[in-house]
């Protein structure tokens, strides 16, 4: 099945958006079992947007546009198919009613120029948007003109802003799809997620095993993150999920250390879960960082009930003063160290009463290092009942890379903490 994406918008051909309907879209479709064949972005010009999709509806069964549905002059998505169609558009009243109520609930003025969000092409699907005011549109193109075969193709158009776009999709055009065109045949996706281990190395333990499985149809794939590696497992027709259930009991075995979760997993999800479970709570102490693992953590919601402070003490005055970390300390030793974290750690425990406390300093650079703590030097340490754990990572990278690998390092540190497994050296 050829599925394609085409989004819309002179603010992407600019840089000055960045494009994450791709990314959403072709993972949406993917784990219903729909792979996305080609996806392009156009310009808000009448030409690029008809040659974009005159060119889809020659090969594609599926294909969504996104963007262009809004009231403004730049807005031309929808006029462009219709025209390219030969479908008549025409004023529908819901829609109508449904923008007038948009805007009396807000108690503002509807501007005149929004009604045109209610002009649906004849024969079209409305997909409601119960976040905005421009609905989407689904329309069947049977027979084709465009598909030497003439076969038919869905044309969706979904609107720009992602809080529009994705409850559209997710509640109205997946359905859609699988009732329109449903797969063949059964379809598996399982992504492990890693953390702590490099993308060579972790191939180099689990390929061979793995090998025999490949051999016989298992798609294998890795994607890198920062300071992260998923493995991704595809199996189709029968036996697909023995085949991904067996490949993901091989990647546990040789490498559980390191996976943290599944899916949409994220690490601070997991060891906030984790505290929870255990009825356990946290506070930090970060400098480097700048409150970058407390901003992590609290994009979790329920992230209160176990995450109880966050302290910046981003000058040797405040580690002392709120830390309680001593002045030989940081003469002897200096801010980034392994006394220093220890303390810091250890002052925020005391002074919280928490069961966990998280602290973290170093040299994100780029100046401010020295042949004995270059740049990206970092201490990481752990308070808790059973002592305090440090760990010096050295971290080169940009200063917004140093800084989320470092908070990933720390989450990482309390994870294994919390599952009892061993911190690598």
């Amino acid at each position: 099945m050829n599925i394609e994406i085409i989004n819309t918008g002179s603010e992407l051909m600019l840089g000055r958006v960045l494009n994450t309907h791709q990314q959403w879209l072709c993972r949406q479709l993917a784990d219903l079992g729909y792979v996305v064949t080609r996806q392009v972005a156009v310009a808000d010009t009448a030409d690029d947007i008809e040659q974009a999709v005159r060119e889809a509806l020659g090969r594609a069964d599926f294909i969504v546009t996104t963007g262009g549905l809004g009231p403004t002059s730049d807005d031309i998505t929808r006029d462009r198919i219709a025209a390219l169609l030969g479908r008549k558009l025409t004023e529908d009243p819901a829609i109508v009613a449904h923008v007038e109520s948009f805007f009396t609930k807000r108690k503002r003025t509807m501007p005149a120029s929004t009604r045109v969000q209610a002009m649906v092409p004849d024969g079209a699907i409305v997909l409601h948007n119960a976040h905005g005011t421009a609905p989407g549109l689904a329309l069947h193109i049977s027979p084709n003109p465009f598909r030497p075969d003439g076969q038919p193709s869905w044309l969706v158009m979904l609107p720009g802003p992602p809080r529009e776009l994705r409850p559209m999709f997710t509640d109205q055009v997946a359905p859609l799809l699988k009732e329109k065109l449903p797969l063949e045949a059964a379809f598996v996706c399982r992504t492990l997620r890693t953390v702590g281990i490099g993308e060579s190395y972790l191939e180099e333990r689990i390929a061979g095993p793995l090998k025999p499985l490949v051999d016989a149809g298992l798609e294998l794939g890795y994607c890198a993150h920062t300071g992260a590696v998923d493995v991704r497992f595809v199996a189709r027709g029968c036996g697909a999920d023995a085949d991904v259930a067996e490949a993901a009991r091989i990647v546990y075995e040789l490498a559980g250390e390191h996976i943290f979760g599944e899916g949409d997993a994220e690490l601070e999800q997991v060891v906030l879960r984790k505290l929870e479970e255990k009825q356990q709570t946290l506070v930090l102490a970060e400098s480097c960082t700048g409150g970058f693992i407390a901003n992590r953590l609290t994009n979790v919601p329920g992230a209160s009930a176990v995450f109880l402070a966050g302290l910046v003490t981003y000058s040797n005055g405040a580690k002392k003063q709120f830390l309680g970390v001593h002045a030989d300390t940081l003469h002897d030793h200096g801010a980034v160290s392994e006394a220093v974290a220890r303390e810091m750690a250890e002052g925020a425990r005391k002074r919280t009463g928490v069961d966990y406390a998280l602290a973290v300093t170093g040299i994100a650079g780029p100046g401010g290092g020295s042949p004995e703590k270059p740049v990206g030097t970092v201490f990481i340490a752990l308070a808790s009942a059973s002592g305090t754990k440090v760990i010096n990572p050295v971290n080169r990278y940009d200063r917004e890379t140093f800084k989320y690998v470092t908070t990933t390092q720390a989450l990482e540190l309390l994870r294994r903490e919390l599952t009892q497994k061993a911190v690598p050296a």
